[in-house]
């Protein structure tokens, strides 16, 4: 259990942070920006709950709790080293992923197939989702810019891929199973 008696430390005034494993580095560093915009990511989700009920509004509790988890995962480097730290770390698991896939799935079952590509927007609980998709967008990203310079779980990244695809889905159901989307209409305004 976290225990945080006191929030402000000090000890990043000067620019640097500290990692899960003890080390510092820098707060622009690549690693810190992609945990960071996990941490957005959640942001994003936590406005959405706001519109949420019932069977997303759960859905959307445990992905941020997943994305606690992925941020924790993130904030560790060198995975090659696990087994010799002091206390096991956080790493996400395919069964994470497998249930983002296993919601999907279900929700899609309910929409008609896409015949447009869709503008973000509609119901408050839609336009909220978007945005989640977008900013786990970049964060897979910067995830992924990441993987190409250190070590990062492989599940970390399908993970940001699976919510966006997941963030959506939701949104298309939350605005009313896809009939008030909002469509894209070509050269309309030309």
């Amino acid at each position: 259990m976290v225990v945080l008696n006191k929030i402000y430390t000090r000890t990043g005034d000067k620019g640097e942070t500290a990692l899960g494993d003890g080390s510092r580095v820098a707060k622009h560093s690549p690693r810190v920006d992609a945990y960071g915009t996990v941490d957005e990511t959640n942001a994003t989700i936590g406005l959405a709950r706001l519109h949420a009920d019932g069977d997303i509004d759960d859905a959307l509790a445990r992905i941020q709790n997943d994305l606690f988890d992925l941020g924790a995962d993130l904030c560790r480097p060198e995975m090659a080293k696990d087994a010799d730290a002091e206390y096991p770390p956080l790493r996400m698991a395919q069964e994470q992923v497998d249930r983002l896939e296993a919601e999907i799935d279900a929700m899609n079952k309910v929409l008609e197939p896409l015949r447009s590509f869709i503008l973000p927007g509609g119901s408050p609980l839609a336009a909220h989702l978007h945005l989640s998709r977008t900013v786990s967008r970049r964060a897979e990203r910067l995830a992924t810019e990441l993987a190409a310079q250190e070590d990062v779980n492989p599940v970390a990244v399908k993970y940001l891929n699976r919510l966006s695809d997941w963030c959506f889905v939701a949104a298309r159901v939350a605005n009313d199973d896809g009939k008030a989307d909002v469509l894209w209409v070509p050269g309309a305004n030309r």
